[in-house]
This record gives C-alpha cells, sequence and structure tokens, in this order.
C-alpha cells in the first residue's frame, strides 16, 4: 500500500476520515460537530488531538494560512476502503469475495433496485 497506508487507520481515525470525505476540507470544529451528529459525545479537544496525530501520519494535511486550520484527507477514500475491505475478506472469508456477497445478501432484506444494480454490475464484469 502507498506510504499514507503504512499505519491503518483506527476506528476513531476512520470516523473523521469519513466527515472529511464526505464534506472536504474542514476546521476541528465542524468535523467534531459531525461526529457528536453521527456518532457519539466528542470533546472538541479530543478531535483536535487525534487529528494532530493524524496530520503527524500524514493521513491528513493542514493548511494554516488562515486563523482557523483547514484540515483535508491525505489518503483517498477509494484506496483506503479497498484496502480495509481487502483486509477484511482475507481475515473474515479467506479471501473469498463471493462467501462475503453470499452472506450479505443472506443477511439482509436486498430490496429489487439492488439485485437489479447488482445483476448490472455482474454483466459488466462478465463482458470485461
Amino acid at each position: 500500500m502507498e506510504k499514507n497506508m503504512q499505519s491503518e487507520p483506527t476506528k476513531s481515525e476512520l470516523e473523521i476520515l469519513q466527515v472529511l470525505w464526505q464534506f472536504g476540507p474542514s476546521t476541528v470544529r465542524l468535523v467534531n460537530d459531525k461526529l457528536n451528529e453521527q456518532k457519539r459525545a466528542v470533546q472538541y479537544t479530543s478531535t483536535l488531538k487525534l487529528m494532530q496525530i493524524m496530520a503527524e501520519k500524514e493521513m491528513l494535511t493542514t493548511d494554516k494560512s488562515s486563523m482557523k486550520h483547514i484540515y483535508s484527507a491525505a489518503i483517498e477514500e477509494k484506496k483506503t476502503k479497498g484496502f480495509l475491505l481487502d483486509k477484511f475478506v482475507d481475515a473474515m472469508y479467506n479471501g473469498s469475495s463471493s462467501s462475503l456477497m453470499m452472506q450479505l445478501l443472506g443477511n439482509k432484506k436486498t430490496s429489487q433496485h439492488e439485485i437489479d444494480e447488482i445483476r448490472n454490475l455482474l454483466d459488466k464484469l462478465e463482458n470485461k
């Protein structure tokens, strides 16, 4: 994996990354407010410290040109999720993506729209 993925994001780091991927470059205050809305009560100082650590780990970049520091995700959402998903599939399903899909489709009520989307994806993969 690339340099920025040397240290795998923790659960708390992933929550911060999710906010930054969704809302783009943001202040600590915005990230903290979104975490409090979406997840659980998080202290501003805890969010600040974790984001500073993430910047040191090169997971985030910081723009300090204005009074408020603006943080951005330095690692790509698609690459990060792909890396973590590959690790999960390897650990839980012995690398078998079909076993994962069977489990997913068997555990949840899959809508007709979702089934159609999966069918379209499979058709595209077959026609490559």
